[in-house]
């Protein structure tokens, strides 16, 4: 086996994926028996749907997405959209969507092993590969890939530091059916500052998610049973018929120092946990794992070593995304202080200024990631088309917009398309996982070596 990952949420699922488009022979092991129908992580944002659109995974999710205006995201809580439109983005909205849907549509595109009720309980590695005993078996591999969440069983085993800080609350999400609901029940997803309740001492988000069913979120100096705080929060005409999942989370803050042991590589929740401000967790995971599965492709077929970029690269985007929620959990304080209040008041006002929504927009939408280019539009001799649809073989792609000639060497590994198209560029090359890593500036062999291998 080339690759063994652990976990069958959004991360590893994608891992895999982009792993078997390299033609790679991939397992996934996952502790759970079945996948749980709960929303969850419930929201794909634009960098996310731009990675996903390029492998044409995208459409399938959209077309079952839920109902919700077409608004931006949020910072704090806070009640100004962040407008993504300024980073030319075709998808400057979230996508609501169930997390589990989100998983079927990655494991049947994915089309490979899925081992369910598989926990892993021992982890080896050696110069040659790694072996891994996971519901009594014994698995073998060349590489294992640790993308089974905040809880990660690998990184306990492996008995690896994971540093930050503690929690500062704890909260309840559910998934629930209604028998009654009172007006204040909104009928569709929306803007989050129009969709967060406080009564009392609580505060509470019921958002629709399809099939008559809602997902409650909630908080307070205690932690009441559902049908009280749905009561306290809503109205004693909204009534709680059934529970149908039900889940505690908090607000840590914690980071692995190195993503890379030897040949155990760890993402996603494993890697880094956060305040879910923002819905930044699953798309971070899914970004950690279109960064890492070309690498593991181009080390395991001999091309070229760039593993340890995956350390250079997603150890500080994610170190980013702790930072900024831990900001926003500053200003999303439900205990409306004087002080918490005047800050917020004052934040309001700088969102609805051009330059500074532009840049909280970007940087919670992932559209500020380096090397990200818009999705423009080209002439090719085939006709019309997008730099994401000629990324989909999961292979380099050197777009020519010009009329140039280029080194031959890299046929297998590197797309050459001829385009003509409205942009200040003259060429591109694009990494496999859209990344533009060379753009005129200096001799493109040497960015075709580093990110390639040599020439052959």
């Amino acid at each position: 086996m080339d690759v063994l990952i652990a976990g069958a949420g959004p991360t590893g699922l994608t891992l895999a994926n982009e792993l078997r488009l390299a033609g790679l022979d991939v397992t996934v092991v996952e502790r759970l028996t079945e996948r749980i129908e709960q929303t969850k992580g419930g929201a794909i944002q634009a960098r996310t749907s731009e990675l996903l659109d390029m492998r044409g995974l995208l459409d399938p999710m959209v077309a079952r997405s839920l109902p919700r205006d077409e608004v931006g995201g949020h910072f704090a809580l806070l009640p100004v959209p962040l407008d993504a439109t300024p980073w030319q983005t075709r998808h400057p909205y979230p996508i609501s969507i169930p997390q589990w849907m989100i998983e079927e549509e990655l494991e049947r595109a994915a089309g490979v092993p899925v081992l369910r009720g598989h926990e892993v309980t021992a982890v080896e590695q050696d110069e040659h590969g790694v072996t891994v005993t996971a519901g009594g078996k014994t698995l073998r591999a060349k590489y294992f890939v640790a993308c089974d969440g905040a809880h990660s069983s690998v990184r306990k085993l492996l008995d690896l530091p994971f540093p930050g800080q503690p929690g500062t609350f704890r909260a309840v999400l559910t998934d629930v059916r209604l028998s009654s609901v009172s007006e204040l029940v909104p009928e569709k997803s929306g803007h989050i500052s129009t969709l967060t309740r406080e009564a009392g001492d609580y505060w509470g988000m019921l958002v629709p998610v399809g099939d008559g069913r809602y997902r409650f979120t909630f908080g307070g100096p205690d932690e009441p049973d559902v049908r009280t705080a749905l009561r306290i929060i809503y109205g004693e005409e909204t009534v709680l018929e059934e529970v149908l999942t039900f889940s505690r989370f908090g607000d840590a803050t914690r980071q692995l120092e190195n993503y890379r042991q030897g040949r155990i590589f760890f993402a996603g929740d494993a890697a880094h946990i956060h305040p879910p401000y923002g819905g930044q967790g699953l798309n971070l995971g899914v970004q950690d794992a279109f960064n890492l599965g070309w690498k593991l492709a181009a080390k395991i077929r001999g091309e070229v070593d760039v593993l340890d970029t995956y350390q250079e690269e997603r150890h500080p985007a994610a170190a980013r995304v702790l930072h900024h929620t831990s900001a926003q959990r500053v200003l999303a304080n439900h205990d409306r202080r004087a002080d918490v209040g005047a800050l917020r008041d004052i934040f309001t006002d700088l969102l609805r200024l051009p330059d500074t929504n532009r840049y909280l927009a970007g940087m919670m939408s992932g559209l500020d990631a380096p090397g990200r280019l818009p999705d423009f539009d080209l002439t090719t001799a085939d006709g019309p088309g997008r730099p994401a649809e000629l990324l989909r073989s999961g292979r380099g792609l050197l777009l020519d917009l010009g009329d140039h000639e280029w080194p031959s060497g890299w046929a297998g590994r590197v797309d050459v398309v001829r385009a003509k198209a409205d942009v200040e560029f003259d060429a591109l090359l694009y990494r496999p996982d859209g990344r533009v890593c060379w753009s005129g500036e200096g001799p493109v062999t040497d960015a075709l070596t580093k990110w390639f291998g040599g020439a052959v």
